[in-house]
């Protein structure tokens, strides 16, 4: 690995992992405009997140080494997601082939079940009926991300991501046939589930359906710093591969240097504003669902990326 391409690699990833809790804040904040409140600073999460990392861990009375590791051990996997997805380049990075698509979906399940452990190992009851809503939940949402990645690798014949936003960035038929546009759909209501919008669920402790804070009860000090870290990369990514790969697959540029791979971090981050936008709209506009009816909804995404497979089968790429 040359120095330049090893910078492309230190870029992309310290990329994502400062500006996770930024864009987090930039919703936060209009969010709470739409409800007519000041809301917090967009900077909110970086005061947070030092706060956190300062504070002393104090951990449950029987709590195992899987209560302590967890954390970084999701953050571990979170960081290996940031380096092997196009998010600065639309040419595989050194180190890209670790993990293809598969492989990432099955990091995003392995920082879950590590967390559900975690909340399991703390002994409390509050974090262990936080997991088990997330793991009857998780029963079709971890299906449909790896159905619609599998739904968008048949396109290209590849389940590499950057070869999947190579081809959609330059066919048109292969972007507006209805195996994409149907796994794109499915995507976008999954999206809606993993980063805890509108219509399924709402953020905060004063919730009686919430799932992330649920599990996360009972860490404290660095140990939840982490976690909440852990649930802005994730949201983060999944937004890079939904603007990048399935939804808005142009504008980077494809020069190895490092003056395009910050372009390319420029051009994704005004993707994700008009992103935010969109979904800060629909958590204003849209009612929430009771929690018994979670599975109802994810049922819906689930049969839309299996319709996409059938839509393939029957009319191929076109």
């Amino acid at each position: 690995m040359d120095l330049s391409a090893a910078a492309v690699v230190v870029l992309q990833a310290g990329a994502v992992l400062l500006l996770a809790p930024l864009f987090a804040g930039i919703a936060a904040r209009w969010k709470a405009w739409t409800e007519s409140r000041t809301g917090p600073p967009v900077l909110q999460p970086y005061h947070d997140l030092v706060k956190y990392l300062r504070k002393e861990v104090v951990l449950p009375t029987g709590a195992s080494r899987v209560f302590i590791a967890a954390p970084t051990v999701a953050f571990a996997a979170y960081v290996v997601i940031s380096v092997v997805l196009p998010i600065a380049t639309p040419y595989p990075i050194e180190v890209a082939s670790l993990v293809d698509f598969l492989g990432g979906a099955l990091l995003f399940g392995l920082a879950a079940v590590v967390t559900l452990l975690a909340a399991i190992d703390s002994g409390s009851n509050f974090p262990a009926l936080g997991a088990s809503r997330a793991v009857s939940f998780a029963a079709l949402a971890e299906p449909t991300l790896i159905i619609v990645f599998f739904g968008v690798a048949v396109i290209s014949g590849t389940n590499n991501p950057y070869v999947t936003n190579n081809v959609l960035a330059s066919s048109l038929n292969a972007y507006l046939s209805p195996t994409h546009l149907l796994v794109m759909a499915a995507f976008f209501l999954l999206l809606l589930f993993e980063t805890g919008k509108l219509p399924v669920e709402s953020s905060g402790l004063g919730e009686f359906g919430m799932l992330d804070e649920g599990r996360t009860f009972e860490h404290s000090g660095r140990l939840l710093g982490l976690f909440r870290w852990n649930g802005w990369l994730k949201q983060f990514l999944l937004y890079a591969v939904f603007l990048n790969v399935f939804a808005l697959p142009w504008g980077m540029l494809s020069q190895p240097t490092v003056a395009a791979a910050g372009f390319n971090l420029i051009v994704l981050a005004a993707k994700m504003l008009l992103l935010v936008v969109v979904l800060v709209f629909l958590e204003a506009t849209l009612a929430k669902i009771r929690l018994f009816k979670i599975r109802d909804y994810l049922a819906v995404s689930f049969s839309l990326a299996i319709l996409a497979l059938f839509a393939f089968a029957v009319l191929g790429g076109a």
